[in-house]
């Protein structure tokens, strides 16, 4: 890979806030500008939201099968908060596939993803539950889920490039606390739990791009994008109320990026070791980004002026500080 282009992006915000968005403009952008301009080579991108999908999916059958539900009592956040971990341990094995171009073809690829889930889940401290589950509710659940899970796994084979050569791998993932809590956040809440989850090699290489916006801001902007009709979209997927208030009712990437041992990084201890990461904060608090949900031929260009020199500020501070 490049020195002059990031390795790893991880691309943190509150749900709404602009990160699809963002990951959509970049997709516009012609190559050798976004290289020289924004640091970024052509993207790799890894996302957790069609695990969480695929989760409420399960459980959503599961229910109708009259069987308990393991993931979510309903419209309500995690019943254990660990899965957050489970997310990252999951990003884990898709970076660690991406890298070593690992292509499987099971016979199901809905067992095949139950367990993956188990695997990354136990990587949190959290016993298995799917593979727990009576054989004839997992394969019944899993026929359901086949044609969802069978499309997720081509597509992330489809994905492997020939070469890693300026090629920046963007890892995209929300996190937050509880409405009404003041930061540091503890326990299973926030980057403060899932920056140290993710393994050294992403660590190693890793800049983070935050999209700062106010948890009513996250809100306003979930309810406007949220299509009912598209729920497994990266676009227009809409996080449940409880969710935003309960999971994503506060942020604390600010407060580490106050706390953190050098100026524009975050600081944490994980894997033995103390890791410093470059950070770059995108300010969307004002909304930069919603008109981005278009198809780019009615975009406004001054908005697009706009938003191309709020991510460029962030991204030279990024590597300003990036060892590469």
């Amino acid at each position: 890979m490049s020195n002059k282009v990031f390795k790893v992006v991880l691309l943190q915000a509150l749900p709404a806030s602009g990160k699809s968005e963002v990951r959509n403009f970049m997709a516009n952008v012609d190559a050798q500008r976004l290289k020289d301009e924004f640091h970024i080579g052509e993207n790799l991108q890894l996302d957790d939201f069609p695990y969480v999908h695929m989760m409420r999916r399960i459980d959503n059958e599961l229910e109708a099968l009259g069987r308990p539900r393991i993931f979510y009592p309903g419209e309500e956040p995690f019943f254990d908060g660990r899965d957050w971990g489970t997310l990252c341990n999951l990003l884990n094995e898709d970076y660690h596939d991406l890298l070593g171009r690992v292509r499987v073809n099971p016979d199901s690829a809905a067992q095949y993803l139950f367990e993956r889930i188990d695997r990354a889940a136990a990587g949190a401290g959290i016993s298995p539950r799917l593979g727990l589950l009576p054989q004839q509710d997992r394969e019944a659940v899993g026929k359901k889920l086949e044609a969802e899970a069978r499309a997720m796994l081509d597509e992330k084979q489809a994905a492997y490039p020939e070469s890693f050569e300026d090629k920046t791998i963007i890892i995209e993932c929300a996190r937050g606390g509880p409405d009404g809590t003041e930061p540091p956040l503890s326990g299973t809440f926030g980057y403060q739990y899932s920056l140290p989850m993710f393994c050294p090699e992403i660590l190693e290489n890793a800049v983070i791009l935050y999209i700062w916006v106010t948890p009513e801001e996250s809100r306003r902007k979930n309810a406007d994008r949220a299509d009912p009709n598209d729920p497994g979209s990266n676009l227009h997927h809409g996080v449940p109320l409880a969710v935003m208030l309960g999971d994503y009712g506060c942020d604390d990437m600010e407060y580490l990026i106050q706390h953190a041992d050098k100026p524009n990084h975050v600081s944490f201890e994980a894997h033995g070791r103390h890791w410093d990461l470059p950070i770059g904060v995108f300010d969307n608090r004002v909304d930069k980004t919603s008109f981005l949900r278009a198809e780019p031929a009615a975009w406004d260009p001054a908005k697009v002026e706009e938003v191309t020199a709020a991510i460029r500020a962030a991204t030279d501070t990024m590597f300003a500080n990036y060892r590469g």
